[in-house]
């Protein structure tokens, strides 16, 4: 007998596939940032700046590909490194004000597209699923050590 875990796992592998396309100027395209450099800044936005070690023991990715992750989104304008304001040795990385522009452009494209999707929900059934999600995320992070700081 299947448990509903099945059913879970089913529906998040369907979801899995889907990459969330926004309508700008009328038209369906892709997002502005690649789906590492989203995740990437979403979480020095939350954080605050950090460096390669901390980025590796968040994400639970080994140094070498945040270093390639990183000086992607560092020559594309989306990361600048700075000194430690703690005053520790290693340099940090920072969401420039153009990384923060385009996450917002982003993260208000997927929205749209989630206004869509949910367009015939009630707004309870809309937070009852965001909690279950949040709680979903949450049981994650606990096996996986690595919590989410959430704004």
């Amino acid at each position: 007998m299947e448990r509903p875990t099945h059913d879970v796992e089913y529906e998040q592998m369907l979801l899995s596939r889907h990459t969330f396309l926004s309508r700008r100027g009328g038209r369906r395209q892709d997002g502005v940032l690649e789906r590492s450099a989203y995740i990437l800044l979403s979480r020095i936005r939350v954080q605050g700046p950090m460096t390669i070690g901390e980025l590796s023991d968040a994400f639970g990715l080994d140094a070498s590909t945040l270093n390639r992750q990183t000086a992607a989104a560092t020559r594309a304008g989306l990361l600048e490194r700075i000194a430690d304001p703690g005053g520790g040795m290693a340099r940090k990385f920072r969401i420039t004000a153009e990384g923060s522009r385009l996450l917002d452009e982003e993260r208000e494209g997927i929205v749209e597209v989630l206004d869509q999707v949910m367009a015939d929900w009630s707004d309870d059934d809309i937070a009852a699923f965001a909690g279950y999600l949040r709680r979903f995320n949450h049981g994650i992070e606990r096996i996986g050590g690595r919590p989410w700081p959430r704004p």
